[in-house]
């Protein structure tokens, strides 16, 4: 029987953060606590993937979810790539690295939608775009729960038309990744309760909110707004169970990171981080182009974290990071629930 989102014990989704921070540990803690975890799928190879699901299942018996990239064609060219990657050599020379190749590359969706199909985690959910109803309707076949990631009401007709099971409805307060479809469409700025309300008042499916909740408050708010569950990132980053890197970790609690901002710097998507230097020097000349920004910053990334500078590496928050916390993840999980747990 697939799951219901209104019967969680915590109507609390742990979202799921490529690149590190989510792991099998930070996905079990949050059902554990009677919430959902997640374990994202990018960035992985497809082995790595069904590994990690493997393990988040080796450390809890209540149900967890994945997330998966929807590939979309690229919007870069050659020329701006090349004159991107002309003005990250000072940098890469500066930490030792080399500017990353660029190349196509479409997250093995295929492989990884296999992996989903076979170990059937009881809710997977898509972000960058909305797949096809065929796959839809493949996963839901094997009993799987879906949701796909939206930002406009636009996006989440689309995503009821092709036969998606909920609607995870982002607002541009959310650390990390946009969600949006178009990869070169300015990211919209309606707060996530005005979005939230305008979804809801045309669709039925289930919704669940995601953008800045990091407080009872916050959640009981989207609740009371129509969502039947609320997504937290940011509000898990500093948590014992997260993979956050401790030059990340250290940039969340340092006073002199005083603002977030979206930016297409590191990855050629929009996505919000903490300002810093790089996303100052970068915020004008860097093309719109993922997956192939991505791929050139990469190894400046893992340099800057290896040195344990925090201006040359993406440091993705929401705008709710100043009220975070560490701790367990299941004590986080208790506190945004407030009341309703």
């Amino acid at each position: 029987m697939r799951i219901s989102l209104r019967d969680l014990a915590v109507p609390i989704l742990g979202a799921p953060m490529a690149g590190g921070p989510s792991t099998p540990a930070l996905a079990a803690a949050v059902s554990n606590a009677g919430g959902l975890g997640f374990i994202p799928a990018g960035y992985l190879s497809a082995e790595k993937f069904a590994d990690a699901i493997a393990t988040t299942r080796s450390l809890t018996s209540s149900p967890i979810g994945v997330n998966i990239f929807v590939p979309q064609p690229s919007a870069a060219t050659a020329d701006t790539l090349d004159r991107y990657r002309e003005l990250l050599a000072p940098l890469a020379d500066r930490y030792g690295a080399e500017v990353g190749q660029p190349h196509p590359d479409d997250d093995a969706w295929q492989a990884k939608l296999d992996v989903i199909a076979d170990t059937a985690p009881e809710v997977a959910t898509f972000t960058f775009g909305c797949p096809s109803a065929e796959v839809l309707a493949r996963l839901g076949d094997r009993g799987v729960f879906t949701a796909v990631t939206v930002t406009s009401l636009a996006e989440a007709g689309a995503a009821v038309a092709a036969g998606a099971d909920a609607l995870i409805v982002q607002g541009p307060e959310a650390g990390g990744h946009r969600g949006t479809f178009d990869p070169v469409a300015a990211p919209g700025v309606a707060p996530l309760d005005a979005l939230l309300a305008a979804i809801v008042a045309v669709h039925e499916l289930p919704v669940i909110a995601a953008g800045g909740l990091a407080s009872a408050d916050d959640v009981r708010r989207v609740l009371d707004g129509g969502a039947v569950a609320a997504q937290a990132g940011t509000a898990f980053l500093l948590c014992d169970e997260a993979g956050t890197n401790a030059v990340h970790r250290g940039a969340l609690t340092d006073g002199r990171f005083t603002e977030t901002v979206v930016t297409q710097t590191f990855s050629g998507r929009y996505a919000r981080g903490l300002a810093n230097d790089f996303t100052r020097r970068y915020a004008d000349v860097a093309p719109l182009g993922y997956p192939e920004v991505n791929q050139m910053t990469s190894p400046l990334r893992r340099a800057a974290v290896a040195a344990g500078d925090p201006h040359g590496t993406n440091l993705w928050a929401g705008t709710s990071w100043r009220r975070i916390r560490g701790g367990g993840a299941g004590d986080i999980v208790a506190a945004l629930a407030g009341h309703h747990g």
